[in-house]
C-alpha cells in the first residue's frame, strides 16, 4: 500500500523546511512565487479579531450571530492551515483581514495545481463542522439566534466557493478551466467581475463588491497563472470538479437546513430567507 494519500504521509510526517521567525520573511522554491511575510503580532491579531467581531456585531445587531460567525471564520481558515500543512506547505498561519475576513497562508506555494485545490477546498469542507456546536447551542436553549449563526458560518463556506479571486472557488475552479484552455479562465474571470459590480450596485455591498473586482482586474493582469506548478491532468480535474460540486452542495445544503428549523420547516421559507440574506427578496414565502 502506498505510503501517502491525498493528504501527504499517512504517518503524518513532514518534510524539513526552514522556519522563519515571526516578522522574517522566506522565498518560496515556486518560481515567480514571492516571498511570503511571517505573519501578525500577537496584539495585532487580537486587536483586527475584534475589529472584525464589532463590524459583524454592527451589521447583524446580535452578538451571538458575531461570535458565531468568527469561530465559524477561525475553523474555515484552520482547514486550509491543516491541508498546507499536510501537504508540505506549512508551518501555515492564519491572518485576520478586519473588516474583509481571514487569510491563511503557508511558506512556499503547492507543488502542484491538484495541491492547491486540495488547499483551497479544505477550507469550506473543514468549516463546516463550526455549525455543530451553533446548532447544539440551539438546541440546548432554544434561542433561534444560534440558528442564525449557523446559517451565517454556512453561508461563508459557501460565499468562498465563488469563482472569484481571491475566493476558495477560484483557486478550486480555476486551475480546472485552465485545463481546458487559458483562456476559458479569463473569459470566466470577466463574465465573474460584470456579475459582482451588478450585484453590488442592485444590493447596496459595495465595499465587497469593489474589493473582487479589483481582485478579479488584478488576476486578469497578473500575466503567469500558479507559476512552476504542475498543472492539473485531465483525471486531476474531472475529481476536481467533483469534490468543488459536493463541497458546493454540503455548503448549501448545511445553509439551507439550519434554517428549516426556524422557517417552520417550510423549504420555501428557507429559500426566502437565504435569498433576502444574499440581498434578493424572491417572495417566496409569500
Amino acid at each position: 500500500m502506498s505510503e501517502t494519500g491525498p493528504w501527504g504521509s499517512r504517518d503524518g510526517r513532514q518534510p524539513t523546511v526552514p522556519v522563519a521567525a515571526p516578522g522574517d520573511t522566506i522565498a518560496s522554491p515556486t518560481p515567480g512565487a514571492p516571498a511570503i511575510d511571517k505573519g501578525q503580532s500577537p496584539a495585532w491579531v487580537v486587536i483586527s479579531t475584534l475589529l472584525m467581531l464589532g463590524f459583524i456585531w454592527f451589521l447583524t445587531g446580535s452578538w451571538i450571530v458575531a461570535v458565531s460567525a468568527i469561530f465559524g471564520l477561525f475553523v474555515h481558515e484552520y482547514g486550509h492551515v491543516l491541508a498546507m500543512n499536510r501537504l508540505g506547505m506549512g508551518p501555515a498561519r492564519v491572518y485576520i483581514i478586519p473588516f474583509l475576513g481571514g487569510l491563511a497562508r503557508g511558506q512556499r506555494n503547492p507543488a502542484s495545481e491538484w495541491d492547491g485545490v486540495l488547499v483551497s477546498l479544505a477550507g469550506p469542507a473543514f468549516g463546516l463542522l463550526a455549525v455543530l456546536p451553533a446548532v447544539g447551542l440551539w438546541m440546548a436553549t432554544g434561542d433561534r439566534e444560534w440558528m442564525m449563526g449557523a446559517f451565517l458560518i454556512a453561508m461563508i463556506n459557501l460565499v468562498n466557493l465563488a469563482p472569484a479571486p481571491p475566493l476558495d472557488g477560484s483557486k478550486a475552479l480555476g486551475p480546472v478551466l485552465a485545463r481546458i484552455d487559458p483562456m476559458v479562465e479569463k473569459a470566466a474571470l470577466i463574465a465573474i467581475g460584470v456579475l459582482v459590480v451588478w450585484w453590488g450596485v442592485s444590493t447596496g455591498r459595495y465595499i465587497l463588491a469593489i474589493f473582487l473586482g479589483i481582485a478579479v482586474l488584478g488576476s486578469l493582469r497578473r500575466g503567469a497563472w500558479r507559476p512552476g506548478e504542475r498543472k492539473l491532468s485531465w483525471g486531476e480535474a474531472a475529481k476536481s470538479l467533483g469534490l468543488f460540486v459536493a463541497t458546493g452542495a454540503a455548503c448549501a445544503g448545511a445553509a439551507l437546513g439550519v434554517l428549516l428549523p426556524i422557517s417552520d420547516g417550510s423549504v420555501l421559507g428557507a429559500l426566502d430567507m437565504a435569498g433576502r440574506f444574499i440581498g434578493f427578496d424572491p417572495g417566496l414565502s409569500q
